[in-house]
């Protein structure tokens, strides 16, 4: 006859039973768990299995990042390069660096001058790292002339793909800090396919409140109100969202990348909501060095090239700290908070899906899932007594403590169903 020692027999009841009291809120309904857990004492397990999108309903949106969007700034980016090395080389050119769909092209106005400017023309894909070469090491830049002085910059296939993959990586880690910033709980978010990313959120019911939150591609910048006498081609005309438009200057004076914190508050003047921000320090000292300038001036607050308020410069601002406000509610300047700390996304994102599972399906599934467990146990319940008798028994009742265990670690460690 089998003898265990008294400890083990206790320990392994002791441990069924902890793992009984955790999984029991999870088999109770929310008004069953409710009135439970008001009788029973506070240092009892309270945390319950978290269900799926399939089980407890939720939102689904596949959002597409704007590759052609990423191209152009890329391309962008490679005309400022071209422009430098060709000042620092002191090569000229007739009629400007021209921009086309994948490059740029220029006339020398030397030819002669063409061995100058090449060699670091073709080093542009190596000195800008691996943000312009393909995966397996493929020059992201090509470079061809001509004898009278043309030269072509263009970006290869594989430096597009690159920079299109990192765009993705990036815009998924951007999403993942403002979902978990909002407090949205098990969210799935991942890559499908070259320029798609998948975001699911259980038991979100709004997909209105989701796509606010993630298709905002929160590019803040502080820029100068133009001025009579400024001259027209470094200024822009921009909407507000008050209505109407503002001409502000083209040039970005400081950049929402240098933002370290933004907190939702209340203007202590009037009560509105705002939302307080803070630099770092390149962004302080920008921000001091800007305002010291500009004083009496209106600086506008531009967000995704929308203006949402113009104040005037009344002194210099030095502390690295400052606030935007907008006529907000509470909501829009908490949500507002979480972009500017999440950070921007690289490029503007699409959605090109979106599911809302209701919770009556999930329910659905959840009552499908229970019939399907029960008639599961009864048959292999049956079928260990009836091959192996008495220690059937046995094998039965292990394999129901090994479930309430899983069941108990499915809920300590907060995964999902």
């Amino acid at each position: 006859m089998l003898r265990f020692a008294p400890w083990k027999v206790a320990s392994i009841v002791g441990m069924s039973l902890i793992a009984l009291l955790i999984v029991i809120p999870s088999m109770l309904s929310p008004q069953a768990r409710s009135a439970l857990q008001a009788r029973m004492p506070s240092w009892l397990p309270a945390k319950t299995i978290t269900l799926g999108l399939d089980l407890q309903g939720g939102s689904h949106i596949l959002l597409e990042v704007d590759s052609p969007a990423v191209v152009r700034t890329q391309v962008e980016n490679l005309r400022d390069d071209v422009r430098r090395i060709l000042r620092e080389e002191r090569v000229g050119v007739v009629g400007g660096i021209a921009m086309q769909a994948r490059g740029v092209q220029f006339r020398l106005a030397n030819p002669g001058e063409l061995p100058k400017a090449l060699p670091k023309m073709r080093t542009l894909g190596q000195s800008s790292g691996a943000a312009l070469l393909g995966a397996a090491g493929a020059p992201g830049v090509e470079v061809n002339s001509t004898e009278n002085g043309v030269v072509q910059v263009t970006v290869t296939e594989a430096g597009v793909q690159e920079k299109v993959r990192r765009a993705v990586d990036q815009s998924i880690e951007v999403l993942r800090r403002r979902i978990d910033g909002s407090g949205m709980k098990e969210p799935t978010i991942q890559r499908q396919g070259a320029d798609r990313i998948l975001v699911q959120v259980p038991g979100l019911q709004d997909p209105q409140q989701l796509k606010d939150l993630l298709g905002t591609t929160a590019k803040l910048e502080f820029r100068l109100v133009g001025q009579p006498g400024d001259n027209p081609a470094d200024i822009e005309e921009l909407d507000q969202t008050e209505g109407g438009k503002i001409p502000v200057e083209k040039q970005v004076m400081v950049q929402g990348e240098d933002l370290t914190d933004a907190q939702p508050g209340f203007d202590q003047r009037n009560g509105e909501p705002v939302v307080n921000f803070r630099f770092n320090l390149r962004g302080g000292q920008k921000f001091a060095e800007v305002t010291t300038r500009n004083v009496g001036k209106p600086f506008a607050i531009v967000l995704d090239n929308k203006v949402i308020s113009a104040p005037r410069i009344i002194s210099p601002i030095t502390g690295g700290s400052g606030q935007i406000s907008g006529r907000f509610t509470v909501e829009q300047a908490n949500n507002l908070a979480i972009l500017l700390r999440a950070g921007a996304l690289p490029a503007k994102l699409t959605t090109i899906e979106e599911r809302t599972v209701g919770p009556g399906l999930g329910q659905d599934s959840i009552d499908a899932g229970e019939r399907a467990s029960y008639v599961g146990a009864a048959l292999v319940v049956v079928y260990m007594l009836v091959t192996y008798g008495v220690f059937g028994i046995f094998a039965n009742i292990a394999l129901f403590v090994h479930i309430l265990f899983i069941f108990a670690a499915l809920v300590l460690l907060g995964a999902t169903l």
